[in-house]
């Protein structure tokens, strides 16, 4: 993957960075009902070296917290401190969320559907335009960290945008246990970058409102692994050795409750299936009626619904079959 490299200034927020500088910026974006002054807090991480920016943020969905944690971690351990290039980190990118334990803003809307908003508009809106006029518009490419939703724990998983090879190419060089194609959502931050030239990738793992260690690390390694690729830094993780492929998963479904009751998984997340498998049971109350769900081809589990109480529809599995 090729990116134009230029050494450059950074300014956010009307205060610059210059190459060799670091430097916490904020973004003001609203003021909570008691007047307290919300802000977005951003780092940046600029090199004396000329080389590519990259973008990694978190929290766009405020529950979303295993991003959050790998952004802290990656801070904490200065692995930010490129030699050449520039990095623009973002912990949590919807305050108004994460102190309200939940996905949206307080008016119930969804940032991450908001994109590329405007000045004067909804709260998501506005906290949209702030992020692509300050932001966006200096990265080279981006990592957005999110989780599953909702008790769906996602197994550390790549998406990319299927018409932007320079994504998929970031996909490859993130090196993610599993990756796949994942069609373009209007207002969604991937689509705004998408529509500005600007390759990002979208990192899903663990559940909402619980630190997946997993989840994390593999996290935090997929980030060194882009930086070291474009000699951003040279330092490796002990921790992990070279993973030999990705898995790249094509024709995904979702399995569905067939009834209401209990859900007992059978299966772990990320397992390899065969068809036929037995993935789990949703059962009454009583022991006397029981429906199992079994595997409908041979495949991949990349999600499971943590769940225990489900309705009829409720979304249990979800399975993709491997590109040979």
């Amino acid at each position: 993957m090729d990116v134009e490299e230029g050494n450059r200034e950074i300014i956010i927020g009307g205060e610059t960075v210059v190459p060799g500088e670091s430097k916490l910026l904020k973004i003001s974006i609203d003021r909570l009902p008691t007047g307290t002054l919300i802000d977005i807090p951003i780092y940046v991480f600029n090199a004396k070296k000329p080389g590519p920016v990259l973008l990694v943020q978190a929290g766009l969905h405020g529950d979303e917290i295993n991003g959050i944690e790998i952004v802290r971690r990656m801070l904490k351990q200065r692995e930010f401190k490129v030699k050449k290039g520039a990095v623009i980190a973002v912990p949590i990118l919807n305050i108004f969320g994460f102190i309200h334990f939940s996905r949206d803003v307080p008016d119930g809307k969804d940032v991450n559907r908001s994109f590329p908003g405007t000045k004067t508009g909804s709260m998501a809106s506005r906290i949209a335009y702030h992020y692509v006029t300050e932001i966006m518009h200096q990265m080279d490419f981006a990592i957005d960290l999110h989780t599953g939703g909702a008790q769906r724990h996602n197994y550390p998983q790549i998406r990319f945008t299927e018409e932007d090879e320079k994504s998929k190419d970031l996909a490859q060089i993130f090196s993610p246990p599993i990756s796949f194609a994942s069609r373009l959502i209007k207002g969604s931050f991937r689509n705004a970058a998408y529509r500005m030239g600007k390759p990002a990738i979208v990192f899903e793992a663990g559940e909402s409102m619980r630190f997946d260690d997993h989840a994390i690390l593999e996290g935090i390694q997929g980030i060194l692994n882009v930086l070291q690729h474009f000699g951003m830094v040279t330092k490796k993780d002990p921790l992990f050795v070279e993973r030999e492929r990705t898995i790249l998963l094509k024709d995904r479904k979702w399995l569905r409750a067939p009834t209401a009751g209990m859900f007992i998984p059978e299966i772990i997340n990320g397992s390899e299936l065969k068809k036929g498998q037995l993935m789990g049971i949703v059962t009454d109350t009583y022991a006397k009626h029981t429906k199992r769900i079994k595997c409908p081809f041979d495949g991949y589990v990349i999600s499971v619904n943590h769940q225990a109480v489900v309705n009829q529809g409720d979304a249990l599995f979800h399975l993709g079959k491997g590109i040979s």
